[in-house]
């Protein structure tokens, strides 16, 4: 029997077109998995891609955060609320389908993150007059990420919001209950939780 070694890239077409597959390795150590939850994402390569995706772009969030005048608080506060997703994401285990839990959760960070820290390039802000006051102004800059998000600015404040389903328009949620719900040029405000409050396209 005769056997040919093929070039490095032709071997690895090979391999792809008799259907061999390469499992995919989430950015943490499986056999030091702490939770059903990252048990889970090392037994499914959708979420094991999604946790180094993720695993990249927190990178990047902290070399943002370097470049910071307040880089220690900053790189702290990080830290922290990355911990607090961690938290978060195990929790998945009491959600109606688990896999589906973590899959959201980590979408959702992903965009947080990479909105937060302008790790891609937003859309051209948008200035909403709300409760019919040209001082009372928010301002929402979009991101094409997975799922949309946008960065709201409302004075020295600054908020993540990330687009959830809904019926009509385009339904954006923030930490702590913060609603901005797009119907064509107006938007239903909850900011915070429980005041409500409509706004408009500056003209």
């Amino acid at each position: 029997m005769r056997f040919v070694i093929l070039p490095g890239t032709l071997l690895v077409s090979w391999f792809f077109a008799i259907g061999f597959s390469f499992a995919a390795d989430p950015a943490f150590d499986c056999s030091k998995a702490e939770s059903s939850a990252e048990e889970l994402i090392c037994s499914n390569d959708d979420l094991a891609g999604l946790d180094q995706d993720l695993a990249r772009v927190y990178k990047d969030a902290v070399a943002a955060v370097e470049t910071y005048a307040d880089k220690d608080e900053a790189l702290a506060d990080l830290k922290a609320f990355q911990r607090g997703w961690v938290k978060g994401r195990d929790d998945c285990w009491k959600a109606d389908s688990e896999l589906a839990c973590i899959k959201a959760t980590y979408e959702r960070r992903i965009a947080e993150l990479t909105t937060r820290y302008g790790l891609i390039e937003g859309q051209k802000p948008v200035f909403y007059t709300c409760n019919g006051n040209p001082a009372d102004e928010i301002v929402a800059t979009f991101f094409p990420t997975t799922p949309p998000s946008a960065r709201l600015e409302r004075g020295d404040t600054t908020e993540i919001v990330v687009e959830g389903p809904t019926g009509s328009g385009a339904r954006y949620v923030g930490d702590f209950g913060i609603l901005f719900w797009i119907k064509g040029d107006e938007a239903m405000v909850e900011w915070p939780q429980g005041t409500s409050f409509d706004c408009k396209v500056r003209s």
